[in-house]
């Protein structure tokens, strides 16, 4: 027996209809398919995350879709717009060019949205932040706690970063807010928001042969196992003329690309490990370690930053970040602070 449809009923019909719009905007990402060429949103998505499968995965596609548009982007511009690595991608010469350009193209669409929802109350965003990496270890895991608690709906990007990646990833606005040590200029294209001076020490045991020692100076260290940091993490490139005035023959030393690593050393008894107390706090505080200020003449302190790239407003999401961690820092007590 047939079944005949029907039409709609017109108070179902009229339901439909006072459902839009929607209660939920759909995601920037989302959003940003509704407005733009698809090939131009997979090739953004791709060039951020530098991962196909990761891009397929934000943008809610099969992977195989945005190796396809982006083949299709290839072809039709004749140049290679990725370098293929055996796990991830790499932009080429050409796709740098064309990424530099389209993210100019969706940033005032990003825009756009995130003062709509903040027009609606939603307050959702994204915030992408690079930290060096004793901020990631002391302060920062709070301070995005309490931010969390907030603004549930706003979704945050960290990155873990030697201190110059994270001034490069500002300046080329592939990030939103930095933390970092700086020299004393701020570097170009840089916005420098907070300033907070923090000494250089040496961090050991308190049994350690040097906890003790009166007007304790990188010659007096450099007689012990000494551990320093690798030249990408930016503490070295300040004790460097240093260590050379103490010992131009310098002995053994042990150097680490990591300050958790510094830390360790320095609780394992043997060393003592030159850096600033940021990233050892719980370690000072329970008594585990000591930190002994340096007194070489001429030491300079190590400049911690808070920093934005120059030259344009940030989102919603970005912002109210900002502000908060600007709060945050010049409220809390950072140990060896001047």
């Amino acid at each position: 027996m047939a079944i005949n449809a029907r039409e709609p009923e017109p108070e179902t019909a009229q339901a439909e209809d006072d459902a839009r719009p929607r209660k939920d905007a759909l995601s920037p990402a989302l959003l940003a398919r509704v407005f733009h060429q698809p090939a131009l949103i997979y090739f953004n998505a791709a060039a951020e995350h530098l991962s196909i499968r990761e891009a397929a995965r934000r943008l809610n596609v099969a992977s195989s879709a945005v190796s396809r548009q982006i083949s299709q982007m290839e072809d039709a511009l004749g140049l290679e717009l990725f370098e293929r690595e055996a796990r991830r991608l790499k932009l080429a010469p050409a796709g740098e060019i064309l990424f530099r350009h389209t993210r100019r193209i969706s940033a005032p669409l990003e825009s756009a949205v995130a003062e709509l929802d903040m027009l609606r109350g939603l307050r959702t965003g994204r915030v992408r932040i690079a930290t060096i990496e004793s901020v990631g270890l002391s302060f920062l895991p709070t301070l995005i706690a309490e931010f969390g608690r907030r603004h549930p709906r706003i979704h945050l990007d960290v990155a873990v970063l030697p201190a110059a990646e994270v001034i490069s990833r500002l300046a080329a606005g592939e990030v939103d807010v930095g933390f970092g040590f700086i020299a004393v200029a701020p570097p170009p294209r840089i916005e420098v928001a907070l300033r907070r001076d923090v000494r250089i020490g040496a961090l050991m045991r308190p049994d350690h042969p040097l906890a003790d020692t009166p007007h304790l100076t990188i010659a007096d260290c450099v007689s012990h196992p000494l551990a320093v940091a690798k030249p990408e993490i930016s503490i070295r490139s300040v004790i460097e003329p240093f260590l050379l005035r103490a010992a131009p023959a310098l002995p053994p030393l042990v150097e680490a690309d990591s300050i958790r690593m510094l830390v360790e050393l320095a609780r394992s008894g043997r060393y003592a490990s030159v850096m600033t107390p940021i990233g050892a706090q719980s370690e000072i505080a329970s008594g585990v370690l000591r930190f002994r200020r340096l007194e070489d003449p001429g030491l300079p302190t190590n400049r911690f930053a808070l920093m934005t790239g120059a030259g344009g407003g940030l989102r919603f999401a970005p912002a109210a970040f900002f502000e908060h961690a600007k709060h945050f820092l010049s409220t809390i007590e950072l140990p060896g602070a001047v």
